[in-house]
C-alpha cells in the first residue's frame, strides 16, 4: 500500500511527539511512526522532568508552543527547585512525573490532534529521488510517500540491553528495536556511531525501610513548567535520601572483572555525567559514599526508582550491591539495572535547522544525534519539526542563536561543535545564562512561536496579559516613598533608613530586602501573580549583570551575522593552518560566529577569515 503525508515522524520519544505535534499544528499532514504505541513518550529511565539546565529547556519548549512542559505539569507527582541557594541564572524546575500517566496523556493528545494519524511499524528505509526526501518505506512492505521525514529514533536503532554476560537485542523495557533503518541512513552517506546508556535498579516500595532514611520533601510555592497551567500541581508523595558505603564499593571493586564497563563487553562511549556506580567508585575512589535518592515511578505503582545506582553487573551482584544500602537491606528488585547500547548519527552532519546536509527534507532529532535526556530530545525534536514544516511550506528556517535560548546553545554546540559522547545539557555551557532564565523564556521565546504559527492564539493572549502586567509593575516601581512610610521595613531588614525620598525599584534593590518584603508593607501589589513579582524582583536586583551581557551579546551579533559564502572550500584559503581547513570544510559553518566556536579553529584562523570576506566584497 501507498500512503501520502506532508511529512513523516520515525520515533515517538520525546523527541518523536514534539516534531510530530509541531508539524500538524502548523497545519502540515502528518504520520507519526513508531515501533510501539505503548512506547509513546515513555519515560525509560528516571521518570522526572527537567533539573539542572533541563527545566530551562522545557520552559521554552512551552514558550514555542510545545507540549512537554503542559504534560510534565499534568502529571507531576512532586516538584522542586534546584539550586535555589544560588542565583536565579542556575535556577533549575524539575518533577518527578508519573510515568504512567504521562505516557497516557502524551498519547491522548497526539490521537486527538488534527492532521496527525499515529500508526505502529517500523521503517526500513528513507526514499530519496534528486538528492530530496520523498518518503519512508516499511518492513511491513507499506511506502509512505511525503515532502519531509524527521528521524526520531532514539536508543532503538540496534539496540543490545546488557546486563553481566547477557547481551539481548532489546530496546528499553523489553520494547522491540529497530534493526533495520541503521543500514539505510549509512547508505545516504549518514556516520554511524555506538553510544552507551543505562538505568538503575527499580525495587519493591514495601521492601524498603523508610524509617532510617531521610526525607526528600516537595516544595510548594515555586514556578510551573507551563505558563498555561493554571493550578500548580500538588505535591502527592515524598522521595527518599540514602547512601552507598564501603560494604557496596568493596562488592564493586572485587567484581570489576564481572563489569561490562570494565572488561571489554561494553567499548562504547557512555554519559560523562550520569556514570554507571562502579564507574562512580573507580573514577572517585577517595569517596566513601554516594548519594542514591529513592524516587516513586508513579501512583499506581509500588515500584521505586534507585537514581545514582545505574549498573550492568550480573543481576546476582546487583542482588548483592543494593542489600548493602541502609534502608535497603531487604529490598526486593523487581525490575533489574542494564546498559544499553544504540547506533547514532555525527551530529556535525547537520545544520543548524538539524537539517542533514546531504539530502533535502531529512531531519534528525533526540538521542539519535547523540544526545542524552528527555528535555534535549523534546527540544531537539520541536525545532526540527518547526523546521521542516519551513520547508514544506518554503519558508524561512528557524534557528535559535546562543544568545536567544538554550535550545540554540544546545544545537549550536551539536552542529558546530559534535560531541564524542552522550551530550547533556549544563547551565555552565550557556554564555548568557543570566539572560536566559526558566521564568523569562515566554519574554523571550513566544513572540518567536506565534509568528511562525505554532503558539495559539489563546497562549499568545496569556503572554500578551503576563507582559501588560510587568509593564505595569514597572511603571508602579518609580512609586517614590518618604523615609517614614518605609522605616518600619527598613528597620526589620537590616537597612540603612535613606534621609530623603526612594522609589519602590530602589528599594529593591537593598540586598536584604525581596519582593516579598514589598508586597508585606505594600499589600496592594498582591494583586500581581507571583511569576510577574519575581520576573521584576530578577530584572532588578540584576539590572547591572543584565546590561553587562546586553553589550556583550552586541558586540558577537557582528560575527554572528556575516554569512559564510555556500560551498566555499577552506583549502583554498592562505593563511589558514591545515586543522583549520580540515574543520571548516567538515562543519561547513554558515557564519562568522559559528565558524569561532569550531574545535581546532582559533582567533587566527577567524582573523584570515575575516580579512579573506573583505577581499571577497572588494
Amino acid at each position: 500500500m501507498t500512503y501520502n503525508y506532508d511529512a513523516i515522524v520515525i520515533g515517538s520519544g520525546h523527541a518523536g511527539c514534539e516534531a510530530a505535534l509541531a508539524l500538524a499544528r502548523m497545519n502540515n499532514k502528518t504520520m507519526l511512526l513508531t515501533l510501539n504505541l505503548d512506547s509513546i513518550a515513555f519515560l525509560a529511565c528516571n521518570p522526572s522532568i527537567g533539573g539542572t539546565a533541563k527545566g530551562h529547556l522545557v520552559c521554552e519548549i512551552d514558550a514555542l508552543g510545545g507540549q512537554m512542559g503542559i504534560n510534565a505539569d499534568k502529571t507531576t507527582i512532586q516538584r522542586r527547585m534546584l539550586n535555589s541557594s544560588k542565583g536565579p541564572a542556575v535556577w533549575s524546575l524539575r518533577a518527578q512525573a508519573d510515568k504512567v500517566m504521562y505516557h497516557t496523556e502524551m498519547k491522548k493528545v497526539l490521537e486527538n490532534t488534527p492532521n496527525l494519524f499515529v500508526k505502529q511499524g517500523e521503517a526500513k528505509d528513507i526514499l530519496i529521488k534528486n538528492k530530496k526526501v520523498v518518503g519512508v518505506k516499511t518492513v511491513q512492505g507499506d511506502t509512505y510517500n511525503a515532502k519531509a521525514v524527521v528521524v526520531c529514533t532514539g536508543v532503538y536503532l540496534k539496540s543490545d540491553v546488557i546486563i553481566g554476560k547477557v547481551r539481548q537485542n532489546i530496546g528499553p523495557n523489553g520494547f522491540a528495536p529497530a534493526n533495520h533503518l541503521t543500514k539505510s541512513l549509512k547508505k545516504l552517506g549518514l556516520t554511524i556511531r555506538r553510544f552507551k546508556t543505562g538505568t538503575p535498579v527499580r525495587v519493591h516500595s514495601d521492601s524498603i525501610n523508610y524509617s532510617v532514611l531521610d526525607e526528600q520533601c516537595g516544595e510548594d510555592n515555586i514556578q510551573t513548567f507551563s505558563f498555561m497551567t493554571k493550578t500548580p500541581p500538588k505535591n502527592a508523595i515524598k522521595c527518599y535520601l540514602t547512601y552507598t558505603n564501603e560494604q557496596t564499593h568493596k562488592l564493586i571493586l572485587d567484581n570489576l572483572d564481572k563489569a561490562p564497563m570494565y572488561n571489554g563487553e561494553i567499548v562504547s562511549e557512555g554519559p560523562r555525567y550520569c556514570p554507571s556506580i562502579e564507574s562512580k567508585v573507580v573514577r572517585f575512589s577517595d569517596k566513601n559514599q554516594h548519594q542514591l535518592f529513592l524516587e516513586p515511578e508513579a501512583l499506581s505503582t509500588k515500584e521505586v526508582y534507585v537514581q545514582g545506582f545505574s549498573t550492568s553487573m550480573p543481576t546476582y551482584l546487583q542482588h548483592e550491591m543494593v542489600k548493602s544500602v541502609k534502608g535497603l537491606e531487604n529490598a526486593f528488585i523487581m525490575r533489574d539495572a542494564y546498559a544499553i547500547e544504540y547506533d547514532c548519527i555525527d551530529s556535525l552532519q547537520l545544520y543548524p535547522t538539524l537539517q542533514y546536509k546531504e539530502l533535502d527534507g531529512l531531519y534528525f532529532a533526540g538521542q539519535v544525534n547523540g544526545t542524552s535526556g528527555y528535555e534535549e530530545a523534546a527540544a531537539q525534536g520541536l525545532i526540527a519539526g518547526i523546521n521542516a514544516s519551513q520547508y514544506i511550506n518554503n519558508k524561512e528556517p528557524f534557528v535559535l542563536k546562543r544568545n536567544e535560548a538554550y535550545i540554540g546553545v544546545l544545537i549550536d554546540d551539536l552542529t558546530t561543535k559534535g560531541t564524542n559522547e552522550p551530550y547533556r545539557m549544563m547551565t555552565s555551557r550557556a554564555e548568557y545564562r543570566l539572560q536566559l532564565r526558566q521564568d523569562n523564556a515566554d519574554l523571550r521565546l513566544t513572540e518567536r512561536g506565534y509568528e511562525i504559527g505554532l503558539v495559539t492564539k489563546q497562549r499568545y493572549n496569556v503572554f500578551k496579559k503576563r507582559v501588560n502586567l510587568i509593564n505595569k509593575l514597572k511603571a508602579e516601581l518609580k512609586t517614590l516613598c518618604s523615609p517614614k512610610q518605609v522605616a518600619d521595613m527598613f528597620n526589620e531588614k537590616g537597612e540603612t533608613l535613606p534621609k530623603v525620598g526612594i522609589t519602590l525599584k530602589d528599594i529593591l534593590k537593598r540586598s536584604n530586602i525581596f519582593i516579598e518584603d514589598l508586597v508585606k508593607y505594600f499589600p496592594e501589589y498582591s494583586k500581581y501573580p507571583y511569576n510577574v513579582l519575581k520576573e521584576i524582583e530578577t530584572e532588578v536586583k540584576y539590572e547591572g549583570y543584565l546590561a553587562k551581557q546586553n553589550i556583550q551579546i552586541e558586540q558577537s551579533k557582528k560575527q554572528e551575522t556575516t554569512n559564510l559564502p555556500d560551498g566555499l572550500d577552506y583549502s583554498k584559503i592562505k593563511g589558514l593552518r591545515i586543522e583549520a581547513q580540515q574543520k571548516l570544510n567538515n562543519v561547513k559553518p554558515l557564519t562568522l560566529g559559528q565558524a569561532s566556536r569550531i574545535s581546532g579553529v582559533s582567533p587566527a584562523d577567524i582573523a584570515v577569515l575575516t580579512v579573506y570576506l573583505k577581499t571577497l566584497k572588494d
